[in-house]
């Protein structure tokens, strides 16, 4: 139970959380159907203008927007072009088959009669939650024993051993099926990204297929699905929920002073999702919602950040209208500026406007293990120049892994880092969406996908990011026992493979999926 005067962020009855759902929502069991492309009853009734000089000129700072906006006309969308489901392989080979033989021409070996095995047939083995292949179970992974040693090989630069692993990995790659044809299919798709354009590979049909991913999809079917994944899922939502009750912990910490607002900066991939759930509480707080909020949004550019999943959202897609529209509905005074620029040039260029007199929280997710990939100590600058506003707290949330690897260097152990990253979240999807198939799913796995081809170092760990903090300046702060009970909560709703843990020594909160870690949450205020 949160403390007196605390704001509950799971209230019991959410009349305005669902119309800024758009309209009266009731979640649909038939969303995870196979033939279920109907998304009717969620259709937006408040139409945005994409072309509002407020939103205009990328590399920035966005003209103030405040919630007396008016509605405008609906913009020009581009249609999602998903995958179809009808990918099924004709042959298989059992894992027998998938030991290296470089005597046999790859074109020969495919044309070899297969053993079929149902640990690798497609749709085999396709069960949900705790009865699906447990990351305990590395034998069960198949996909990972194909993708690593192929991957090993392009560094050794062992052509034909590459070649046959593609030739194999090529007949059981699938769109469609269980978590493994899955991670295969993607793998495939980014080995043969990141080799030379001269490397000369005949199997390609599962290779060009287009992938759904955000960037590709119409705005109103993005914006249902990931609605309806935070719903079902707490890879994003439980790092969003102890976000919010991370600022209402720090709210609480200060002298209380109707004069000052709230500044939140919001370098992060919820897409607007984050935030009504925070409004709606604060509109209830004791004492009432500060005076003024400012959301300060630092959105990633398609340009320069379309590989960075999760991040880029499809062209004429904006949710401040309908943020705003329902921040004037519960009487909150909520302005938002929105930035497209890279996190570290909105820091250093002074784009980020601090005013006196306001209290200035920042929340990143997901967002910061793509710094310095190109740039050395990118990440620790940018820690260092988020110091330098002095914020009354930082929330960071990031990708989690039990890999103790410094660097990474070669190409063979960062792939197998993202291959492991890929694998809990196609494996945690499958306990998501039931195993059925859908145009949603093939959108959120494909954009997860997206992490295969790009080299930055996505998977660290807690421990270097803890590292950076405490040299960048920032003290940990531990979470509250209101924002523990309400991940809690949450989490009760879901899978019972995932588990939260709370961290004594650190004061962090970490989200894992069948006994392996996935992301952590931790707070950071101004160190001594």
């Amino acid at each position: 139970m949160a403390p007196e005067g605390a704001a509950d962020l799971n209230p019991p009855f959410m009349d305005h959380i669902l119309e800024w759902l758009e309209g009266s929502v009731t979640y649909s069991p038939t969303f995870l159907d196979d033939n279920s492309d109907d998304y009717q009853w969620l259709e937006s009734n408040q139409p945005v203008n994409h072309q509002d000089p407020a939103y205009a000129g990328a590399n920035s700072f966005t003209t103030t927007i405040t919630a007396e906006a008016s509605r405008t006309t609906t913009p020009t969308t581009t249609p999602l072009n998903p995958l179809s489901p009808n990918h099924h392989r004709l042959k298989r080979k059992s894992l027998e088959e998938a030991t290296p033989d470089q005597n046999v021409p790859c074109s020969q070996k495919a044309a070899r009669p297969a053993k079929r095995s149902l640990a690798l047939r497609k749709g085999a083995g396709k069960t949900v939650g705790r009865d699906s292949s447990n990351d305990s179970d590395k034998d069960g992974r198949w996909a990972e024993q194909l993708l690593n040693p192929c991957a090993a090989a392009v560094t050794a630069g062992d052509v034909s051993r590459v070649q046959h692993f593609l030739c194999v990995i090529h007949e059981l790659a699938s769109p469609t099926g269980d978590p493994n044809h899955r991670l295969a299919f993607h793998g495939l798709r980014a080995l043969r990204h990141h080799l030379s354009p001269n490397f000369m590979y005949t199997a390609t049909s599962t290779t060009t297929e287009a992938v759904a991913t955000f960037a590709s999809s119409e705005p109103s079917f993005f914006r249902r699905s990931i609605l309806n994944f935070n719903d079902h899922s707490p890879w994003f939502s439980l790092p969003s929920n102890v976000a919010n009750s991370s600022i209402l912990q720090l709210l609480r910490g200060l002298a209380p002073d109707k004069s000052r607002s709230l500044h939140i900066v919001d370098i992060g991939v919820s897409h607007g999702a984050q935030w009504p759930m925070l409004l709606d509480s604060l509109s209830r707080r004791q004492g009432g919602p500060p005076r003024l909020i400012r959301l300060t949004i630092v959105s990633a550019s398609s340009e320069s950040d379309a590989g960075m999943p999760f991040s880029v959202g499809p062209a004429g897609y904006d949710y401040c209208r309908l943020l705003l529209d329902f921040a004037k509905k519960i009487n909150i005074n909520l302005q938002i500026n929105r930035l497209n620029d890279h996190p570290l040039q909105s820091l250093t260029s002074n784009a980020i406007r601090t005013t006196p007199g306001e209290t200035l929280i920042v929340s990143t997710q997901f967002r910061l293990h793509y710094l310095n990939h190109n740039v050395p100590d990118e990440r620790t600058r940018f820690l260092k120049a988020l110091r330098s506003l002095e914020p009354e707290g930082v929330i960071l949330s990031e990708n989690n892994s039990c890999c103790s690897c410094a660097g990474c260097a070669d190409f063979a152990t960062g792939f197998s880092r993202r291959v492991e990253y890929l694998w809990r979240f196609l494996d945690s999807a499958n306990a998501t969406y039931k195993g059925r198939e859908s145009n949603e799913r093939r959108m959120m796995e494909g954009e997860a996908a997206k992490a295969l081809f790009n080299r930055a170092d996505m998977n660290e760990g807690k421990g270097k990011w803890f590292e950076r903090m405490h040299g960048a300046g920032f003290s940990g702060e531990a979470f509250g026992e209101d924002a523990i009970e309400a991940a809690r909560a949450l989490l009760r709703k879901h899978d019972s493979n995932w588990e939260m843990r709370t961290e004594e020594n650190d004061g962090s909160l970490s989200l894992w999926w069948k006994g392996q870690p996935v992301s952590f949450c931790s707070l950071w205020k101004l160190g001594g």
